[in-house]
């Protein structure tokens, strides 16, 4: 577990940075954008690639359950990963679906964790949904409070929030079919 740990410090330490609007700033000064971006980016890596590992170590060898939750909280997460899929896939295409959300990132995020957190009653899955879901509120205040953010405007039509929509039907159906059950070894779908 003490991987896990060092990975989610590590992610972030780097992440919680960006929002010292007045350091970042600093940073970007003394050390060039692209530096800066690559270092951010390094970090990032660096961090996940341990909370991958050190889950991955905590699920085969340390598994500590707290608590057991209903079978029925299963279907709320199913449910509740559809708009999280979709949240995060619309930071990269104008839509109303970015414009209303402000930070869809964040919103898919917190939604993915807490979804998580209702179905899992682990130690190491409370302390990785609990820390993201704790950073995506956290991120979230200190983004509403930046002088510096413009939220996007909505495009004239609608198109867009239908590509946003069916993509992210078509991801969140391959996350369930293929990279849950192969990659994290549990089935999400017909268990």
């Amino acid at each position: 577990m003490l991987i896990l740990i060092l990975g989610l410090i590590v992610f972030f330490a780097g992440h919680i940075f960006v929002t010292f609007r007045a350091a970042r700033a600093a940073a970007i000064e003394r050390l060039g954008l692209m530096t800066y971006r690559a270092l951010f980016a390094l970090v990032s890596l660096v961090g996940l690639a341990l909370i991958v590992w050190g889950f991955a170590q905590y699920r085969a060898h340390e598994w500590i359950q707290v608590w057991s939750p209903p079978a029925f909280m299963r279907h709320i997460t199913i449910g509740l990963m559809l708009p999280a899929v979709i949240l995060v896939i619309a930071v990269f295409i104008p839509s109303h679906i970015k414009a209303k959300a402000k930070h869809p990132v964040l919103a898919g995020i917190k939604t993915w964790a807490l979804a998580h957190l209702l179905s899992n009653g682990d130690l190491g899955s409370i302390l990785l949904f609990g820390s993201f879901l704790t950073w995506g509120v956290y991120a979230r205040i200190a983004a509403k409070r930046r002088i510096d953010f413009v939220v996007a405007a909505a495009p004239a039509g609608w198109t867009n929030d239908i590509i946003v929509v069916v993509l992210g039907i078509v991801i969140y159906l391959a996350l369930g079919y293929a990279f849950h059950p192969m990659v994290i070894g549990v089935p999400v779908f017909g268990r």
